[in-house]
């Protein structure tokens, strides 16, 4: 049962491995060429999964809301409107950030616990290698710098699902097409990069932290997994809370 102390005594573990992590690498090449990979492996693999469910998202929501606010005093560019504000506010930034939290911080969190249990970290530990540095500061970084495009594609797709519905005779494409354009603020889409920045730091260092103090087994890695997912998903809630105060 995590208490006060034991909480303090995680905050504490967790800020001096950032002090570690937050170096400047001993060989740069390397790490380049280790933080366009994990690009690749975090980032690159995650586009078809947040197409599928952004566009999904996307069409039902504007079915629900055509549905739930339908009135022959509404404008009918509202669903439009509504629509392109939600993706672009909340679910394409924050709630496309915790269903990635699942994917990536357990892949992340196995992936480090794996190499602590296997002495793979103590290796480089008896090398002289910042292992906390060289493992886990291009994940930080390669995620950082590809989310935003996740989130720029995740918003894409769920305006292609919303355009999508037209087929079913919900709405047009011309109501689409006025709601879209409709008072449009550049800033509310910058939010969502801000955001994104933010939640790929908590997703990576949270559950980075997590698999690098692991102790035990393959147990462990499972439990130390789970425990990254949920931590982090609740630091994204709560973050969500600030920034959404702060930026709008």
């Amino acid at each position: 049962m995590l208490t006060l102390k034991s909480g303090l005594t995680h905050i504490g573990k967790y800020v001096m491995l950032m002090g570690r992590v937050l170096n400047r690498p001993d060989r740069m090449r390397m790490f380049f060429k280790s933080y366009v990979n994990e690009m690749f492996q975090l980032g690159y693999n995650s586009i078809a999964i947040v197409l599928i469910i952004s566009f999904f998202i996307g069409a039902v929501i504007c079915l629900q809301i055509k549905l739930n606010i339908q009135s022959p005093w509404m404008p009918k560019m509202v669903v439009g409107y509504t629509t392109r504000e939600i993706m672009l506010l909340e679910f394409s930034s924050s709630i496309m950030c915790l269903i990635l939290a699942g994917k990536v911080g357990s892949n992340i969190a196995s992936e480090i616990g794996t190499m602590r249990i296997t002495q793979q970290i103590d290796a480089l530990d008896i090398m002289g290698v910042n292992s906390a540095n060289y493992l886990i500061l291009p994940k930080m970084m390669g995620l950082m710098t590809i989310m935003p495009i996740l989130v720029t594609f995740s918003v894409a797709a769920g305006i292609g699902g919303a355009y999508a519905t037209s087929l079913m005779g919900t709405t047009t494409v011309d109501e689409l097409n006025e709601g879209f354009r409709y008072g449009f603020n550049q800033w509310y889409f910058w939010c969502g990069m801000i955001k994104a920045v933010v939640y790929a730091f908590i997703i990576t260092t949270v559950s980075a932290y997590q698999g690098y103090s692991v102790e035990g087994g393959s147990v462990e890695v499972g439990v130390n997994s789970t425990n990254a997912v949920v931590t982090s998903s609740i630091l994204i809630l709560f973050s969500d809370i600030f920034l959404t105060t702060l930026l709008t």
